[in-house]
């Protein structure tokens, strides 16, 4: 594709995430996938209320930008609240998760360059 794009996020347009990263309900929007762009990708996730992703690494570094709601992102000696324009950053390599809090819908774009996520086997609180 040549050219600009703009998308509008909606949470309407996302489809259910069946990725088994995810525990809970969880829809996903692609923003920027491979069909745009070489070396981006964008993905708006929106959490139900409690829901998570498990503990995982990405190759990458990655980039979380929050758009709705109250979440959080975790590793293993940090756990950071996030809110609407909350910007967090994950090195490559580190073990982590994120999702909503107990009583709120969480949004949030995640930014990566195209890599390889691994699941850890491990409770999601833990």
């Amino acid at each position: 594709m040549t050219g600009i794009r703009r998308v509008h996020l909606d949470r309407t347009r996302g489809a259910p995430a069946t990725d088994p990263i995810f525990v809970g309900t969880v829809s996903t929007q692609e923003v920027v996938n491979e069909s745009l762009a070489v070396l981006l990708r964008v993905t708006a996730v929106t959490f139900e209320e409690g829901a998570v992703n498990r503990p995982h690494r990405h190759s990458t570094d990655q980039v979380l930008i929050a758009t709705l709601g109250s979440g959080f992102l975790a590793a293993d000696d940090e756990h950071l609240g996030l809110e609407l324009g909350d910007v967090a950053f994950i090195p490559a390599g580190t073990r982590h998760w994120h999702g909503a809090n107990p009583n709120s819908t969480f949004t949030h774009l995640a930014i990566l360059t195209p890599g390889h996520t691994e699941i850890d086997d491990g409770d999601p609180t833990a």
